[in-house]
Protein backbone atom coordinates (compact mmCIF):
# COMPACT_ATOMS: atom_id res chain seq x y z
CA UNK A 1 0.00 0.00 0.00
CA UNK A 2 1.11 3.61 -1.02
CA UNK A 3 0.77 6.42 1.52
CA UNK A 4 2.04 9.79 1.31
CA UNK A 5 4.73 9.14 3.47
CA UNK A 6 6.31 6.97 1.05
CA UNK A 7 6.06 10.25 -1.51
CA UNK A 8 9.73 11.57 -2.79
CA UNK A 9 10.43 14.78 -1.16
CA UNK A 10 11.25 15.69 -4.39
CA UNK A 11 10.76 15.42 -8.32
CA UNK A 12 12.70 16.58 -11.63
CA UNK A 13 10.74 19.17 -14.15
CA UNK A 14 9.78 16.93 -16.37
CA UNK A 15 7.41 14.98 -13.50
CA UNK A 16 6.70 18.41 -11.69
CA UNK A 17 5.44 19.22 -15.67
CA UNK A 18 3.09 16.23 -15.86
CA UNK A 19 1.97 16.35 -12.16
CA UNK A 20 0.74 20.20 -12.23
CA UNK A 21 -0.02 19.77 -16.02
CA UNK A 22 1.84 22.51 -17.29
CA UNK A 23 4.92 23.03 -19.32
CA UNK A 24 8.42 21.96 -18.51
CA UNK A 25 9.19 26.07 -18.93
CA UNK A 26 6.54 26.61 -16.61
CA UNK A 27 8.03 24.67 -13.72
CA UNK A 28 11.31 26.41 -14.69
CA UNK A 29 10.05 29.70 -14.50
CA UNK A 30 8.32 29.01 -11.13
CA UNK A 31 11.95 27.71 -10.16
CA UNK A 32 13.43 30.78 -10.69
CA UNK A 33 10.85 33.26 -9.39
CA UNK A 34 10.11 31.11 -6.24
CA UNK A 35 6.86 30.32 -6.78
CA UNK A 36 7.53 26.84 -5.53
CA UNK A 37 10.47 25.56 -3.78
CA UNK A 38 13.09 24.33 -5.78
CA UNK A 39 16.96 24.31 -5.96
CA UNK A 40 19.49 23.83 -8.78
CA UNK A 41 21.99 20.67 -8.58
CA UNK A 42 24.52 20.31 -11.60
CA UNK A 43 22.23 22.61 -13.48
CA UNK A 44 19.04 20.56 -13.40
CA UNK A 45 15.90 22.06 -10.89
CA UNK A 46 15.30 19.85 -7.93
CA UNK A 47 11.88 20.59 -7.26
CA UNK A 48 9.79 20.10 -3.48
CA UNK A 49 6.74 18.03 -3.98
CA UNK A 50 4.87 20.07 -0.90
CA UNK A 51 5.83 23.37 -2.63
CA UNK A 52 4.61 22.29 -5.72
CA UNK A 53 1.21 20.65 -4.35
CA UNK A 54 0.51 23.86 -2.62
CA UNK A 55 0.55 25.36 -6.22
CA UNK A 56 -1.51 23.24 -8.11
CA UNK A 57 -3.85 23.22 -5.10
CA UNK A 58 -4.17 27.19 -5.16
CA UNK A 59 -4.34 27.23 -9.41
CA UNK A 60 -7.36 25.02 -8.58
CA UNK A 61 -8.95 27.62 -6.34
CA UNK A 62 -8.61 30.21 -8.74
CA UNK A 63 -10.43 28.08 -11.47
CA UNK A 64 -12.69 27.11 -9.07
CA UNK A 65 -13.86 30.62 -8.31
CA UNK A 66 -13.69 31.63 -11.95
CA UNK A 67 -16.02 29.24 -13.02
CA UNK A 68 -19.14 31.28 -12.30
CA UNK A 69 -22.27 30.87 -14.86
CA UNK A 70 -22.89 34.03 -16.85
CA UNK A 71 -26.23 35.22 -17.43
CA UNK A 72 -27.22 37.47 -19.93
CA UNK A 73 -30.16 39.27 -19.03
CA UNK A 74 -31.88 42.97 -20.65
CA UNK A 75 -29.87 44.88 -18.15
CA UNK A 76 -26.21 43.14 -18.82
CA UNK A 77 -26.58 43.60 -22.54
CA UNK A 78 -27.47 47.33 -21.79
CA UNK A 79 -24.69 47.91 -19.58
CA UNK A 80 -22.35 46.86 -22.56
CA UNK A 81 -23.61 48.97 -24.64
CA UNK A 82 -26.94 47.36 -25.95
CA UNK A 83 -29.50 49.20 -27.73
CA UNK A 84 -33.19 48.43 -25.89
CA UNK A 85 -35.99 47.85 -29.11
CA UNK A 86 -39.59 46.79 -27.63
CA UNK A 87 -42.23 46.63 -30.41
CA UNK A 88 -45.27 44.52 -29.91
CA UNK A 89 -44.14 40.63 -29.13
CA UNK A 90 -41.05 41.63 -29.58
CA UNK A 91 -38.27 42.88 -27.03
CA UNK A 92 -34.89 43.07 -28.37
CA UNK A 93 -31.20 44.29 -27.34
CA UNK A 94 -29.50 45.29 -30.11
CA UNK A 95 -25.78 45.08 -30.20
CA UNK A 96 -24.96 47.92 -32.93
CA UNK A 97 -20.55 47.48 -32.05
CA UNK A 98 -20.14 43.93 -32.60
CA UNK A 99 -16.87 43.55 -34.03
CA UNK A 100 -15.25 44.86 -31.03
CA UNK A 101 -16.66 42.04 -29.04
CA UNK A 102 -14.97 39.52 -32.26
CA UNK A 103 -11.82 41.07 -32.04
CA UNK A 104 -12.08 43.47 -34.94
CA UNK A 105 -10.36 46.75 -35.11
CA UNK A 106 -10.44 48.87 -37.86
CA UNK A 107 -8.92 52.54 -38.62
CA UNK A 108 -10.73 54.75 -41.42
CA UNK A 109 -9.06 57.80 -43.13
CA UNK A 110 -11.30 60.62 -43.09
CA UNK A 111 -12.34 59.74 -46.30
CA UNK A 112 -13.62 56.70 -44.91
CA UNK A 113 -12.05 54.07 -46.65
CA UNK A 114 -10.17 51.49 -44.77
CA UNK A 115 -6.56 52.38 -43.34
CA UNK A 116 -5.91 49.61 -41.32
CA UNK A 117 -7.43 46.44 -39.51
CA UNK A 118 -6.60 43.85 -36.78
CA UNK A 119 -8.74 40.66 -36.04
CA UNK A 120 -7.40 39.46 -32.06
CA UNK A 121 -4.51 41.61 -32.86
CA UNK A 122 -3.35 40.23 -36.04
CA UNK A 123 -2.92 42.48 -39.10
CA UNK A 124 -5.42 41.70 -42.27
CA UNK A 125 -5.91 42.45 -45.55
CA UNK A 126 -7.53 45.64 -46.08
CA UNK A 127 -9.41 44.33 -48.88
CA UNK A 128 -11.16 42.05 -47.11
CA UNK A 129 -12.61 43.97 -43.95
CA UNK A 130 -15.81 45.07 -45.73
CA UNK A 131 -16.73 41.71 -46.12
CA UNK A 132 -15.71 41.03 -42.98
CA UNK A 133 -18.10 43.08 -41.46
CA UNK A 134 -20.82 43.07 -43.92
CA UNK A 135 -20.85 39.07 -42.87
CA UNK A 136 -22.79 39.76 -40.18
CA UNK A 137 -25.82 42.01 -40.25
CA UNK A 138 -27.32 42.07 -36.86
CA UNK A 139 -26.71 41.20 -33.10
CA UNK A 140 -29.07 41.30 -30.59
CA UNK A 141 -30.81 39.77 -27.17
CA UNK A 142 -33.81 38.34 -27.37
CA UNK A 143 -35.32 39.35 -24.07
CA UNK A 144 -38.24 36.51 -24.53
CA UNK A 145 -36.18 33.54 -25.29
CA UNK A 146 -33.41 34.86 -23.11
CA UNK A 147 -30.48 33.95 -26.16
CA UNK A 148 -28.06 35.59 -28.51
CA UNK A 149 -28.88 35.75 -31.71
CA UNK A 150 -27.00 36.81 -34.61
CA UNK A 151 -28.09 37.36 -38.30
CA UNK A 152 -25.44 36.30 -40.59
CA UNK A 153 -24.32 35.65 -44.15
CA UNK A 154 -21.51 32.96 -44.02
CA UNK A 155 -19.93 34.45 -41.02
CA UNK A 156 -19.73 31.15 -39.16
CA UNK A 157 -16.70 29.90 -41.24
CA UNK A 158 -15.55 33.18 -42.93
CA UNK A 159 -12.39 32.93 -44.96
CA UNK A 160 -9.37 35.52 -43.19
CA UNK A 161 -6.33 36.53 -44.95
CA UNK A 162 -3.26 37.78 -42.62
CA UNK A 163 -0.93 40.54 -43.72
CA UNK A 164 1.38 38.04 -43.49
CA UNK A 165 -0.11 35.47 -46.44
CA UNK A 166 -0.97 33.26 -44.08
CA UNK A 167 -4.77 32.51 -44.40
CA UNK A 168 -7.19 30.34 -41.88
CA UNK A 169 -10.87 30.31 -41.59
CA UNK A 170 -12.43 32.17 -38.82
CA UNK A 171 -16.12 31.51 -36.72
CA UNK A 172 -16.94 35.13 -36.34
CA UNK A 173 -20.29 33.94 -34.35
CA UNK A 174 -18.56 32.04 -32.05
CA UNK A 175 -16.06 35.15 -31.54
CA UNK A 176 -18.81 37.71 -31.48
CA UNK A 177 -20.47 35.52 -28.56
CA UNK A 178 -17.30 34.84 -26.57
CA UNK A 179 -16.39 38.25 -26.66
CA UNK A 180 -19.90 39.40 -25.45
CA UNK A 181 -20.07 36.86 -22.76
CA UNK A 182 -16.69 37.82 -21.90
CA UNK A 183 -17.76 41.21 -21.49
CA UNK A 184 -20.84 40.41 -19.48
CA UNK A 185 -18.32 38.74 -17.18
CA UNK A 186 -16.42 41.36 -16.52
CA UNK A 187 -19.58 43.75 -14.97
Amino acid sequence: MFTEEDEEPTMNTTAAAQTANVTVNTIRAWARNGVIAATKTAGRWIIDTASLAHRIEIGARRLARKAKTIVLTADNIKAIGGNEWIRGNYHRVYINDWAQYAGIDVDYYRSGNVCGATLGGRGIANGRVGGLLGAVSKVYFDVTDGLLHVQHHGADSYEIRYLNGERDHVNLVARIFSGIRTAVAAL
